[in-house]
């Protein structure tokens, strides 16, 4: 669970309590006296520490999604640290890429798209989020610097630009995943594999 430094501990256990309560529901089916009475805080220091309920709200989707940036950066780190060749590195890039696309983790795409158009409208949870999708943008950006770097990715393309592309086909995966008919989970992989092998990663490193 994200704690987010300097907080009160009053407000981050309202945090903390709505953060595990979007593990089974929808943010919109979430309401202040279920909150209170799991907190066990009363209304008034909720009304103490959020200028309203929605803060709250948001507050908890940014601490999600900050905490889906930890893993990702995690995730990314690990490959970096023990890719000692091209092929490694291309290995590690494909394994990442069949966790965060898999259909099991369509609840988490569904709701990044939930906490984005959110924050489209609201300049108060943009200013929030922007911070932490800055972090996972550089994190991308810096993995594809090193593999540059390494003489192993393409320096045709800008990493931040590849940064954003990745993210951007991770998130579109929402589309298929709204669908009534689904593509075949390894005709994506295919696809995703050969983005990166054939425009991503320079050939004959």
């Amino acid at each position: 669970m994200s704690t987010v430094k300097g907080l009160h501990p009053t407000k981050q256990a309202l945090i903390d309590t709505v953060v595990k309560m979007m593990d089974s529901q929808n943010p919109s089916e979430i309401n202040s006296d279920d909150v209170l009475e799991r907190s066990g805080v009363s209304k008034g220091s909720l009304y103490h520490h959020f200028e309203d309920f929605s803060e709250l709200i948001e507050y908890a989707l940014v601490a999600r999604f900050a905490s889906f940036v930890d893993q990702s950066i995690y995730m990314l780190s690990q490959v970096s640290i023990h890719s000692k060749t091209k092929s490694e590195f291309v290995a590690g890039i494909r394994e990442v890429t069949r966790v965060t696309q898999a259909p099991a983790r369509s609840n988490l795409r569904e709701e990044r798209v939930t906490a984005i158009s959110k924050a489209m409208l609201n300049p108060r949870m943009k200013e929030k989020l922007g911070q932490e999708q800055e972090r996972l943008t550089q994190a991308l950006a810096d993995l594809f610097r090193e593999s540059i770097e390494r003489g192993w990715g393409n320096p045709a393309f800008d990493p931040r630009a590849i940064a954003v592309l990745v993210q951007a086909y991770t998130i579109g995966q929402i589309v298929d995943d709204f669908s009534p008919a689904h593509m075949k989970e390894e005709d994506w992989y295919t696809l995703i594999d050969a983005i990166a092998s054939h425009i991503f990663f320079s050939e004959g490193n």
